[in-house]
């Protein structure tokens, strides 16, 4: 049979067994729990620990001032520190899923410490109804927590990462409430948080009530259910329940909405507990000052008796309790567990256990116990791997587990990694469970934390040596708590010269590939570390990384290397304008100017935006032209603005401009060109500005010479066009051209004819023709047809305005066949002249056979 020994310390509530092993002695000395307030973090997290100061106490040979000490659940010091802050009386404290201490005081204040016992800046506050009428009671729960005031008005932090005091709706109470609890935003409809306010005077059984109290309502609940005040209560861990004792002395377990009653029963006392809380979600427990007691929704219940104050400390398994000399952990047996150990049980599991007894003294009952067990082998195994996971007895474990491998080589189904498995999880469980590191985690509670998180926690408590081999034995990622680590150790390690810190560091962080080396280096210069930053910084292979921690550490220039090297162009603008905002320009120019890429980059965004910083720096390094072509574009630029060419033409903004374009092309040799070009625009731009005030005209600057010469024409102004043609020497072919088109523009034909008179036109009488049939004048065209020298352009000519007979005429000395059919084709819908044509071209052909 089983060991009996073991179910001996089990107590049976109702159909189900309990047990509560002691997980450690406690290590402190001279802590008296009832002296002292205390907050202790789920999944074995740290206690911390302060003396009451709504309590008179004596002093035994200690310091009046208050010592807030965190203690790990082992009960060794972790750390220290004296309490000085101001805001009154300590009203509550608690630890946020994080482990961030959180304590609050009577004007409202929040004060928050790490598990060093050191104050995390900046402190919170409830707000300015809070500091005037005094925080009264608080309640915790994961990252938040809900305060109500000597007011009866409550307020709520509803996350400590984003600390935002909201106000809750008023419940409408003149008497503070019996007793108060929370409902997480997680199992709310309204994902908001609830607090149910328990209120009545124990008078009138029609006052008692519940409120419900929301952000934006309150709702009255209970009802004739309640049938007077309750006087505690507590919701469960997933929120569907509420444990609740009444002003008659009983243990009330209702629906969270108080609309159906679960367990209705009478207690030993009439008088309320100290405390009550949820052991799993089977039972719950009432501590009175000398007993505990633990009730479930039949039977009767289980009575634990006490000599020295306790503390409940609810986990999702269990309840944790802590007294002054020990720390317990009160749990449900699990089923594999029970059909083990259970008194005369005959399960496979308890026949497998056994059977390995009976095989280490070499009985042979052992095969028989198998053979018995044979169709139920597999389950067996199973229960007894899973029985050694919830054993906190490293023995035990031992055993259930050589009782598992004993029945696996019996057993060819059996998952053969199973076993496995549960080895490793039970070696990083009794790792952290040792006395010194004190984090007594259930396989249940693992599970739900997470190997990631408890490495996280790990640490947090500067226990990297155990946390780096979780990490390695799981085959987890290292870089995190390597990182830690580097950052830790300099931090500590302020007495150390940076050249053998850094070798220090090296040794460890090249444990881990890909590791964050700018990251440490950001540490070490938060420290006042910068020669040490730099060191580290150089062997950061990531240049995105790397370059803007050099920016910070004050390595400019050394940067600006590597964002060139990398070729990476945001890099490169990221480094240019840091050094841009910090140094003089000449300074600034000198340096981008021996770097191609940084020069390149800086010029194309300063065309965009900084023209007058990039004139500035095309003339420090002596890039004249460069200077010049900008001036030359800003003229351009000024074009669009209508205010420019206001004022003097003389003086205007624009021609200034461009004379300093000019002088400045003027001092090179290879830009002679451009510097002529800039002169002529400026006095082109001079007269076209004279030109505008003589006439009153906005039309002639940034015209061309031909457009003004045009222009001036057509405006009658022949003195004008003339000398635009004397300043830009324009030749008299070009000067023809604008002037008979001009001329034909405005229709002044007799003007025409006489220019056409002054002398043998140098670009012949063509134009005149063609401006004149343009204008559809054909009785003008007709005066200078005749004069064409070429048969071909006359025949055309008179095509072109219908003169057919004159067209043949002149087609016919050209003595072009080719042309003559062009001709009929053009007087097709005139049959007697295309006959014209046709005997022409017959002639033609004619004589060309002859």
């Amino acid at each position: 049979m089983a060991n009996v020994s073991v179910a001996a310390e089990w107590q049976l509530l109702y159909n189900r067994y309990y047990r509560k092993p002691e997980l450690y002695p406690m290590r402190w000395k001279h802590v008296d729990l009832a002296r002292n307030k205390v907050a202790a973090a789920p999944f074995g997290g740290p206690l911390a620990v302060i003396r009451d100061d709504s309590k008179i106490v004596q002093l035994h040979g200690e310091s009046a001032l208050r010592k807030l000490r965190i203690f790990s659940s082992s009960g060794h010091l972790l750390a220290d520190t004296v309490w000085r802050n101001p805001g009154g009386r300590l009203i509550g404290m608690s630890w946020t899923d994080d482990h961030t201490l959180v304590c609050v005081v009577q004007d409202g204040t929040v004060y928050r410490y790490d598990v060093h016992a050191r104050l995390i800046e900046p402190n919170l506050s409830l707000g300015k109804e809070c500091f005037e009428s005094n925080v009264a009671d608080c309640a915790f729960w994961g990252n938040g927590v809900v305060c109500i005031t000597e007011a009866n008005q409550l307020f709520c932090i509803a996350d400590f990462k984003n600390p935002n005091a909201v106000k809750l709706a008023d419940p409408g109470i003149v008497e503070p409430p019996r007793c108060m609890a929370v409902i997480e935003p997680q199992y709310t409809v309204s994902g908001n948080v609830e607090v149910l306010l328990g209120v009545g005077d124990g008078g009138e059984e029609e006052d008692a009530a519940v409120l419900a109290v929301e952000e934006d309502g309150v709702q009255r609940l209970g009802g004739e259910m309640l049938r007077g005040p309750l006087q505690k209560m507590v919701v469960s861990r997933d929120g569907k329940w509420l444990a609740s004792f009444t002003h008659d002395g009983r243990l009330l377990v209702t629906t969270s909405d108080l609309t159906g009653v679960i367990i209705e029963r009478e207690c030993e006392s009439a008088l309320p507990p100290e405390q009550l809380a949820w052991c799993g979600m089977d039972a719950v427990l009432l501590y009175w000052d000398d007993m505990l007691l633990m009730m479930g929704p039949d039977g009767e219940p289980v009575t634990y008796l006490y000599d020295e104050p306790i503390i409940l400390i609810p986990e999702c398994d269990g309840v944790r309790i802590l007294s002054n000399t020990s720390m317990e952990f009160l749990q449900r047996v699990p089923d594999s567990t029970v059909s083990i150990f259970t008194i005369g049980s005959t399960s496979p599991a308890a026949l497998l256990y056994d059977a390995l007894d009976h095989f280490d003294r070499r009985s042979a009952k052992a095969d028989e116990n198998l053979r018995l067990i044979r169709s139920s082998l597999p389950e067996a195994v199973e229960a007894c791997v899973d029985a050694s996971g919830h054993e906190f007895d490293v023995s035990r474990q031992r055993i259930l587990l050589r009782a598992a491998s004993y029945g696996q080589a019996f057993c060819s189904n059996f998952h053969r990694d199973r076993i496995q498995e549960m080895c490793k999880i039970l070696r990083v469980l009794n790792a952290v469970r040792s006395l010194e590191i004190g984090i007594p985690l259930s396989i249940q509670q693992y599970k739900l934390l997470t190997p990631s998180v408890l490495i996280g926690r790990l640490i947090n408590a500067h226990q990297h040596l155990l946390a780096l081999r979780i990490s390695e034995y799981l085959g987890m990622n290292q870089e995190m708590v390597i990182m830690h680590w580097a950052c830790a150790k300099i931090t500590a390690s302020l007495a150390i010269p940076d050249a053998t810190l850094l070798e220090i560091l090296l040794d460890k962080l090249k444990l881990c590939k890909g590791i964050s080396y700018a990251a440490v280096a950001a540490h070490a210069d938060k420290n006042g570390r910068r020669k040490l930053a730099a060191l580290l910084v150089e062997h950061e292979p990531r240049s995105s990384k790397q370059v803007p921690l050099l920016l910070s550490i004050g390595e400019e220039d050394i940067a600006l290397t590597k964002a060139t090297e990398c070729g990476d162009t945001d890099l490169v603008y990221l480094v240019l304008f840091h050094i841009w905002q910090k140094r003089q320009p000449l300074e600034f120019f000198g340096t981008i100017q021996a770097r191609p890429l940084a020069r390149d980059l800086f010029i194309t965004y300063a065309r965009c935006y900084k023209h007058e910083f990039l004139k500035d720096f095309f003339l420090t390094t002596g890039q004249l032209q460069d200077v010049a072509f900008l001036l030359w574009k800003e003229s351009w630029e000024l074009e669009k603005n209508p205010m420019a060419s206001k004022g003097s033409p003389l003086h205007g903004p624009r021609i200034k401009l461009i004379e300093k374009a000019q002088n400045l092309f003027a001092e090179t040799k290879e830009h002679t060109f451009e510097s002529k070009a800039a002169e002529e625009h400026a006095k082109l731009l001079r007269l076209q500005h004279e030109f505008e005030v003589t006439t009153k005209q906005a039309i002639f600057v940034d015209s061309s010479i031909s457009d003004t010469i045009r222009t001036c024409i057509v405006l009658g102004n022949h003195r004008a066009a003339l000398k635009v043609k004397t300043e830009f020497k324009v030749s008299e072919k070009r000067w023809y051209w604008l002037k008979v088109f001009a001329l034909a523009t405005i229709k002044d034909w007799a003007a025409l004819e006489k220019f056409s008179k002054e002398k043998k036109p140098p670009i012949g009488y063509r134009p005149f023709v063609e401006a004149c049939i343009e204008a559809d004048e054909k009785g003008e065209a007709i005066k200078y047809i005749p004069k064409l020298a070429d048969p071909r352009e006359k025949a055309e000519s008179y095509a072109r305005i219908g003169m057919a007979k004159e067209a043949a005429d002149a087609a016919s000395q050209a003595k072009d066949g080719e042309l003559l059919g062009r001709l009929k084709l053009t007087f097709a819908q005139n049959a007697g002249a295309s006959s014209i044509f046709d005997t022409l071209r017959d002639r033609l052909s004619f004589q060309g056979a002859s």
